[in-house]
């Protein structure tokens, strides 16, 4: 008797850098409709760093038409940041879940100028830079299989 092998299509972890708003661009698509819990986001004042941890669709494999989509735990980090403003965003309510539209970039005085991360329900967080540096990394596959937002999924993860 022979046993089945289940393979799954794996595909390599992304980390991209972005140094300017072309390259943010980039890193904006690829988290287009991560979802976001308020606790994942993380404001370190004293090292002008912003790190939100999310879980996003893996693009890649869903435009290649493979199987179902899938999402990756990610961790997207800004350096060099000033100030980190929110707008719409409870912040005093940890599990609340955002879900991410996109991010952009709007230059001051060069280097310098303001990212601004867009929620759903006109959420958004403006970070002043002092320069643009932001690294999205995937950490691995999301095995929680939690819901989408608003679908009546457990945010925990711990389903029923």
């Amino acid at each position: 008797m022979r046993a089945k092998v289940k393979v799954l299509s794996v595909t390599a972890q992304l980390k991209l850098n972005a140094l300017d708003a072309d390259d943010l661009a980039v890193i904006s698509a690829h988290v287009q409709d991560a979802r976001v819990q308020t606790a994942d986001i993380i404001w370190r004042q004293g090292e002008k760093r912003l790190v939100v941890g999310m879980s996003r669709l893996d693009w890649e494999q869903t435009l290649a038409g493979e199987t179902a989509p899938r999402r990756l735990i990610a961790a997207l980090r800004f350096d060099r940041v000033l100030a980190c403003k929110a707008r719409n965003i409870d912040v005093e309510t940890p599990e609340a879940a955002l879900e991410l539209v996109g991010i952009e970039f709007h230059p001051a005085d060069p280097p310098s100028g303001s990212a601004l991360l867009m929620f759903s329900q006109g959420g958004a967080l403006r970070l002043d830079v002092e320069c643009l540096e932001c690294e999205l990394t995937d950490l691995g596959i999301d095995d929680l299989g939690a819901g989408d937002i608003g679908d009546g999924a457990d945010p925990s993860g711990q389903g029923a």
